[in-house]
């Protein structure tokens, strides 16, 4: 059973009041450490529904199929997994099977953030890309643990209304985000690192799903690396 500090922080939706983030105390060696956030991390990755999971997949798996771009943004750690979802579902989901996604991250040109957070505002960076580069139909991945980004939530709405398709994953409550996206893969967990650990599991369950899924060869199952 979990320690009573941390079944209070993921059984009841938190308020500005009544959160408790972990640690709430000073854990004297790194072994115990470990060992808290371990349990930590696998009770708020119990929380994420496993049919927003099967959905996402479906989502990404159809867009595909109809040559349509995947688009993934994040700040911070939430835009080096935005980065590396190009990895993993490009290069990843490809190898050896009959998926062939296409997709890029909003995340990953500093130039053109740079150059839009300077001349434009730094909340337009993502939505300005957008709004050049999709089309109806697309697909756009935002990850923010908050949910509360503003050029997060801002890239979201545009995007529902150019008709592209919205994945959120998000922690904390969820901020406008969650509620914004079509599909919303949330975390109750109250730790930045682990809400982005479960967020990275999530890009690998569904690049490695989509892989096994079309493999050209089936017999490989159990025999190749990802």
């Amino acid at each position: 059973m979990l320690p009573s500090r941390l079944r209070r922080s993921l059984t009841h939706h938190p308020t500005e009041l009544d959160v408790q983030f972990f640690p709430d105390e000073r854990i004297s060696d790194a072994g115990s450490f470990a060992n808290a956030y371990f349990q930590q991390l696998a009770a708020a990755a119990a929380t994420v529904e496993s049919s927003a999971v099967e959905a996402a997949a479906r989502l990404i798996e159809s867009r595909s199929r109809d040559d349509k771009m995947i688009f993934s943004c994040g700040n911070g750690g939430s835009a080096a997994i935005a980065n590396h979802l190009i990895c993993d579902c490009l290069k990843g989901v490809r190898t050896g099977s009959t998926l062939h996604p296409r997709v890029h991250s909003l995340s990953a040109s500093i130039e053109t953030i740079t150059a839009v957070g300077n001349d434009i505002g730094y909340d337009d960076i993502f939505v300005y890309q957008l709004e050049s580069l999709s089309k109806p139909g697309d697909v756009l991945i935002a990850i923010s643990s908050s949910g509360e980004s503003p050029n997060i939530v801002k890239a979201l709405t545009r995007a529902r209304e150019m008709d592209v398709a919205t994945i959120a994953m998000t922690g904390f409550s969820g901020g406008a985000a969650a509620s914004i996206a079509g599909i919303s893969l949330h975390v109750q967990g109250q730790n930045y690192g682990i809400v982005e650990d479960i967020h990275q599991s999530l890009m690998h369950i569904l690049a490695q799903h989509l892989r096994y899924m079309h493999l050209e060869d089936e017999s490989a199952l159990g025999r190749i690396k990802f």
